[in-house]
């Protein structure tokens, strides 16, 4: 089922802030060398998130492959994105990095109370490291988004990759190395993702990078065509947890620890699998593997 366009008028705040971080990129691609803000931790960017719109709750966990019948009055954690970019992409103004070409590394996503459907958030972004190698600098930011009742009802540790260019003589070999499935592994769901999932999920979210929608685009940053959101694949996986191994219960899954291995090209036809408490999303045992992690339950 298409995703209807009259959630994009939703999306104003993270819209606002990729045009915003596109234009910061471009004011201070000078000439002037990388270089990480004189303070970190960094501040906190805070702001107060009104209600999520019901209907595109309902539709976003249909999206992904929930069932929005075990989310009655509920939020679903892995939207955070949706209210937390916008503070990330502030939180990273005052750093000299090609932030336009930032690719999701991966996420640690703590799950400690329910988020209420039809409240107010109180949402807190602060940037806790960077490690710059002189190949890539790794940008690790800590979100908390509060409730009422709860003030660390969700917390995430999202890591963005942004590739700098140098030493790059071992490139093949390193892409030899990415992670694969295992071949003993369980099979929970197999997904068919069409070439505009991307746009899909931007129109719940508000995250309109072009690499996930537009082909030339996608191109232009070195890929084949568009390639599936990390918090996208990190959704889907949740909520094949949910249906297969929790039966349903929403509230079963209190962490789960991710990294995006290589980019998911669109249209894509793709497994969830576990082994243990690890969790992959590929092609197929001992294929190539896009997501790998590993979860925890409460007991």
């Amino acid at each position: 089922m298409a995703v209807p366009a009259r959630y994009i008028l939703h999306q104003g705040p993270t819209i606002g802030a990729i045009a915003r971080a596109a234009w910061v990129s471009a004011k201070s691609a000078s000439g002037r060398p990388n270089r990480p803000p004189t303070q970190i931790p960094g501040p906190e960017i805070s702001a107060t998130i009104s209600p999520r719109p019901k209907d595109l709750v309902r539709d976003y966990v249909r999206h992904v492959g929930g069932d929005p019948n075990a989310y009655r009055g509920q939020v679903p954690a892995h939207l955070f994105p949706q209210w937390i970019f916008p503070l990330q992409s502030r939180g990273l103004e005052d750093i000299q990095y090609p932030i336009q070409r930032v690719l999701n590394g991966g996420c640690r996503l703590e799950i400690n109370a329910p988020l209420p459907l039809g409240e107010s958030f109180d949402a807190t972004v602060r940037l806790e490291d960077i490690d710059d190698n002189g190949r890539r600098a790794v940008i690790h930011q800590r979100a908390v988004t509060a409730t009422s009742r709860y003030p660390e009802a969700i917390v995430a540790y999202v890591y963005g990759i942004v590739p700098l260019g140098g030493g790059d003589k071992d490139k093949s070999k390193r892409k030899d190395d990415r992670p694969r499935v295992p071949n003993e592994v369980k099979e929970l769901a197999r997904w068919d993702l069409g070439p505009k999932a991307g746009f899909e999920f931007a129109k719940l979210t508000g995250d309109f990078n072009p690499i996930h929608w537009i082909p030339p685009a996608a191109r232009a940053a070195g890929f084949r065509n568009v390639i599936l959101h990390g918090f996208s694949t990190m959704a889907r996986a949740i909520e094949g947890l949910n249906r297969t191994l929790f039966a349903g219960d929403v509230s079963q899954l209190v962490a789960i620890d991710v990294k995006f291995t290589r980019p998911l090209l669109l249209p894509a036809r793709v497994g969830l699998y576990i082994e243990g408490d690890r969790v992959f999303v590929g092609d197929a045992p001992g294929g190539p593997a896009y997501l790998v992690g590993t979860y925890s339950v409460r007991s």
